[in-house]
């Protein structure tokens, strides 16, 4: 049986792992290490920091290059359904190559937390047809967190709900019905931009709990522009840029 363990790790600081992490890679006997290109090497070079202070000494590190998805697919969910099912291939293929017997405990780090806006668990439930397996969730701090902890500020309004979306959402359907508040994740085109700017107010940050952390909070009007501009300019400085806002109206 193998038993793959999907491990949150926060969102860039070592700090972040948990006791329960922490314990759950010392025990594993394989861990894996997806490579996403030149580009976003260090986020390999994160994972290998954290196997190097934590792993047990019987622990093998596998890193193996992470299959992208075909942008040039014009259907969306087909499109990542594919993809999904590459990395899937991928996975199962450095398990079987890399764990004797297909018995033991594979670790696979994941960023921010498994629960949120991540497809690892759905990726899981693919390989779960390949392999005798049986999963296993560690939670770790979401990029939400992460974000109102760097602002210092609470997630929801008094008794107000908050609603959870998409930087394609957002810009296909505007402002989403019944929330005053709303975070936007995995927005690679600052689609805030989109929206009316008047009256709604922006809190975002990027590289979070990094050392190359980036803050930005004002007016949506006078504050938007300022992202956009920082948001390029550590993509051209990295090559790659996490980042997540806040929006509120009214």
């Amino acid at each position: 049986m193998v038993e793959l363990i999907l491990i949150g790790i926060g969102t860039g600081s070592p700090d972040h792992l948990t006791l329960q992490a922490t314990a759950e890679i010392a025990a594993a006997d394989l861990i894996l290490i997806p490579l996403k290109g030149a580009d976003k090497s260090d986020l390999a070079g994160l994972r290998r920091n954290i196997c190097a202070a934590h792993a047990g000494p019987q622990a093998r590190i596998a890193e193996f290059d992470l299959p992208r998805r075909d942008a040039r697919d014009t259907d969306y969910r087909h499109g990542v359904d594919r993809w999904h099912d590459a990395i899937a291939d991928s996975w199962e293929a450095t398990i079987r190559a890399h764990l004797p017997g297909l018995s033991g405990r594979v670790a696979l780090l994941v960023w921010g937390d498994p629960s949120l806006y991540d497809s690892s668990l759905r990726i899981a439930r693919r390989l779960s047809a390949r392999l005798p397996l049986r999963l296993r969730v560690i939670p770790g701090i979401t990029a939400i967190q992460a974000l109102c902890a760097a602002h210092a500020i609470p997630l929801n309004a008094i008794a107000a709900p908050v609603l959870i979306t998409t930087g394609r959402q957002l810009r296909d359907h505007g402002w989403p019905p019944g929330a005053d508040r709303i975070v936007v994740m995995l927005d690679g085109d600052s689609s805030f931009q989109a929206l009316d700017p008047q009256g709604v107010t922006i809190w975002w940050g990027a590289f979070l709990a990094m050392p190359e952390q980036i803050l930005r909070h004002g007016p949506l009007a006078a504050t938007g522009p300022e992202i956009v501009a920082a948001r390029a300019s550590a993509r051209a400085a990295h090559g790659w840029i996490m980042d997540i806002y806040l929006l509120e109206r009214g």
